[in-house]
């Protein structure tokens, strides 16, 4: 009889786990494409085929279905870099590798959702951003120090002050007041951005490989 109960509990378990990851999906593509303010519980009930009281039994409310939603992106995007970096690439294709594999997730950002979850959601937007920082800090000095050494990067370049403004600038170039969507699509800002950024610390040997990536 335990036996039996304790399979009965592990398959409700799984069967709330998978639910929990069917939501989760399905949310964080129509967030992306149409963005988290325009999203409504009833619109994501409806392309998940099941009722908003489900949606409510694994997540409160909207901001709790926001914030599990960046979670799960940001983790699935940092488990992404994280194998291109283990793949011991030139530094150079590296970056470029990351890129695609972003814009491939984040699906071209055509709906601006960085700046509604920053003007919505301030509180998720910042817990995120600094998430993001500290994770592409660690990736980017490494990328730098791999660099240098590769003498593909010029030895005089400020490490942690490149860092930081890589950081900055893959922030900015998501502002959509000053890069309007109807102007530069995300993918065009993210290759524009990467090319100025090694142009700028490239020896010529690292330009080489730029011109190779471009």
């Amino acid at each position: 009889m335990e036996t039996i109960f304790v399979s009965i509990v592990s398959v409700c378990t799984f069967a709330n786990l998978f639910m929990k990851e069917k939501i989760l999906h399905i949310a964080s593509e129509m967030f992306l494409i149409i963005g988290f303010k325009s999203v409504t519980m009833d619109d994501i009930a409806k392309k998940s085929g099941i009722s908003k009281k489900t949606i409510y039994a694994h997540f409160n409310n909207k901001t709790a279905l926001v914030g599990a939603v960046t979670d799960f992106l940001f983790e699935t995007v940092r488990k992404g870099v994280d194998l291109i970096h283990k793949q011991e690439q030139n530094p150079i294709v590296e970056l470029f590798e990351i890129k695609r594999f972003v814009m491939k997730h984040l699906k071209d950002e055509k709906s601006s959702p960085q700046y509604q979850l920053q003007k919505y959601y301030p509180k998720i937007y910042s817990s995120l951003k600094h998430k993001q920082f500290d994770v592409m800090q660690e990736l980017i000095k490494e990328n730098l120090e791999k660099g240098i050494h590769q003498k593909l990067y010029r030895p005089t370049v400020d490490i942690d002050f490149i860092a930081r403004i890589y950081f900055h600038g893959v922030v900015g170039i998501k502002d959509k007041d000053l890069f309007p969507l109807q102007n530069y699509s995300m993918k065009t800002l993210m290759t524009y951005y990467l090319e100025y950024h090694l142009r700028g610390i490239c020896t010529k040997k690292g330009i080489q490989e730029l011109e190779n990536q471009l």
